[in-house]
C-alpha cells in the first residue's frame, strides 16, 4: 500500500514537471552503463518520461548458433524528451544504470537537435536495413579498410552519401592524390 502511494505521489511530480515552465521539451543524451540502456529507458518511462531508444536488429553468434539479436543503435545511449528543470533532472538521474545526462550540469545541459532526432527516428521506424558507422568528420585522417586500396590512409576531403573524397599526400614532395572511395569502407584512425 505503501509503495502504491509512493508511485502515485512520484507520477504526480513527474506529471508537474512536465508541465511546469522549464520551456518546451528538449531532446537529451542519457550516457548509460554498458547494456543497460533498455533498462534505464524502462525506469524512466514508468516514471512518466518521454525517451526515444533507436535498435538494430543484427545477427550475432552464440555458442556456435547464428541468431537475430536487436542491440542499440548507438551502444550506451538513449535519448530523453523533456522540459528539463532541477527536479526533473534529479529525478532522472535517480535511474539505476545512468550513467550521467550529457553536458555540464542540470542548467547547461547539451541538447540533440530536433532534425538529428527526427532523422534518427525516420530511419527506425522505416524498418531500413542499417548499421553502426564510425563517426567521420571532412579533415579527418582515415584509413580504407577494404578494396583494391585496403590499408591506404590519407585525409577525408569530401563525404557524400554514396562516395567521399580521399586525399593521399606525400608531404616531402608536396603533392597530393585524391581518390572518390565508398563511404562505408572508411575508418577513422
Amino acid at each position: 500500500m505503501r509503495d502504491t502511494a509512493k508511485m502515485t505521489h512520484t507520477l504526480q511530480q513527474v506529471t508537474e514537471l512536465t508541465t511546469s515552465a522549464a520551456g518546451p521539451p528538449r531532446w537529451y543524451a542519457l550516457w548509460t552503463r554498458s547494456h543497460s540502456e533498455q533498462m534505464v529507458c524502462d525506469q524512466l518511462s514508468d516514471r512518466g518520461f518521454r525517451l526515444f531508444l533507436p535498435t538494430l536488429d543484427v545477427w550475432v553468434r552464440r555458442n556456435g548458433t547464428r541468431r537475430r539479436a536487436t542491440v542499440a543503435m548507438f551502444p550506451g545511449y538513449l535519448f530523453l524528451n523533456h522540459a528539463m528543470d532541477k527536479a526533473s533532472y534529479i529525478e532522472v538521474t535517480k535511474a539505476r544504470g545512468l550513467v550521467r545526462i550529457l553536458g555540464d550540469g542540470w542548467d547547461s545541459l547539451a541538447e540533440v537537435p530536433d532534425g538529428e532526432i527526427a532523422s534518427i527516428q525516420r530511419i527506425h521506424h522505416a524498418g531500413v536495413p542499417a548499421m553502426s558507422h564510425p563517426y567521420l568528420r571532412v579533415g579527418e585522417r582515415v584509413r580504407i579498410s577494404e578494396g583494391l586500396l585496403a590499408g591506404v590512409e590519407g585525409i577525408l576531403l569530401r563525404s557524400r552519401p554514396e562516395k567521399g573524397l580521399v586525399v593521399v599526400s606525400v608531404h616531402i614532395l608536396q603533392r597530393s592524390v585524391g581518390v572518390e572511395v565508398d563511404c562505408a569502407s572508411v575508418e577513422p584512425i
